[in-house]
């Protein structure tokens, strides 16, 4: 279930989420979707509350995703970063938030670079918390709008069968990915050199391997991760070169697939690295839906943490 402390609901884990719970605000975010579709697209849900973005780490998609969701429940929004901030004169995290929430805050979603610091801003602040993204550690709300997407999709999870590609051991959304995949009775594979296999990934629930080609002709949906390239560096393998004939969505692999999974990606994407250009051209549809989704998944995140009236 949502997590609640002192008196106030948070999201800070997919681990919190029974399957019920996944399956129930992928319902909520259905009926949000509607409201994408009104001539005003706004609801009453949560007026007079006031939610604030703390997002300490760089984010385009997912900061304005929050945004525009708390704006089409009637939230009244501050958006905050650390350049803009005293965290820029070495303020703590703890006194930041502190100070945030005696403005009157009723929820805090944040981002930050330290996996964990959601669950620790819960101890702070009197007030709901939402996980925007936690170091290597979750990332629930992604997880929750590619589930969102893959049943709009496909119609189904419960026996679905993801491979997720790429840096899984960097990867806060592949975590939280195979959590609530694994909860809603969908199977998962992981595909990447085991360089980018964390130990005991197994432990989770999906199964491993090192062949792209081999998890084509498996699954229904294929997730492609964005490798980072400072990855490069650190050789967690030899070269992108390298890495994409291994392991990108080339061209010839897409043209000689009899059967076409759904294929989904947190983005940004690498065109050329992680998947080729008219490739990712080919499915952006199911690319561009996932954001779509975000706005609502994260609508209904919102209004469950803070208990708003939908009418």
């Amino acid at each position: 279930m949502i997590t609640e402390t002192n008196g106030h609901r948070h999201l800070l884990s997919i681990t919190d989420l029974e399957k019920e719970d996944i399956l129930s605000l992928l319902d909520s975010a259905r009926s949000f979707a509607e409201v994408a579709t009104r001539p005003v697209k706004k609801v009453p849900a949560l007026r007079g509350q006031t939610i604030v973005n703390l997002f300490l780490e760089p984010s385009t998609r997912t900061r304005m995703s929050f945004e525009l969701a708390a704006k089409r429940l009637s939230a009244d929004v501050i958006n905050f970063s650390t350049g803009t901030s005293s965290l820029s004169k070495g303020e703590s995290l703890k006194d930041t938030a502190k100070t945030i929430v005696a403005m009157g805050m009723d929820a805090v979603v944040i981002r930050h670079k330290s996996a964990g610091a959601p669950h620790m801003l819960t101890k702070w602040v009197d007030c709901s918390v939402v996980n925007a993204g936690d170091g290597m550690h979750e990332h629930p709300t992604q997880a929750l709008l590619d589930l969102y997407a893959m049943r709009e999709w496909l119609g189904r999870l419960e026996g679905l069968k993801v491979a997720i590609v790429g840096d899984i051991d960097h990867s806060r959304v592949a975590r939280s990915n195979i959590h609530a995949l694994v909860k809603v009775g969908a199977e998962v594979l992981l595909v990447a050199p085991r360089s980018l296999l964390p130990e005991g990934i197994e432990e989770m629930g999906a199964s491993t391997t090192g062949s792209l080609d081999e998890a084509l002709e498996w699954c229904d949906v294929l997730y492609l991760l964005r490798i980072q390239l400072e990855r490069v560096e650190e050789s967690r393998f030899p070269s992108l070169r390298e890495y994409t004939l291994q392991y990108g969505l080339t061209q010839t692999r897409w043209s000689r697939l009899k059967r076409k999974p759904l294929v989904m990606h947190p983005g940004p994407m690498n065109r050329g690295v992680e998947i080729a250009s008219d490739v990712a051209d080919e499915v952006e549809s199911v690319i561009t839906g996932q954001v779509a989704a975000g706005v609502a998944v994260r609508m209904a995140v919102l209004y469950e943490v803070l208990g708003g009236s939908y009418g």
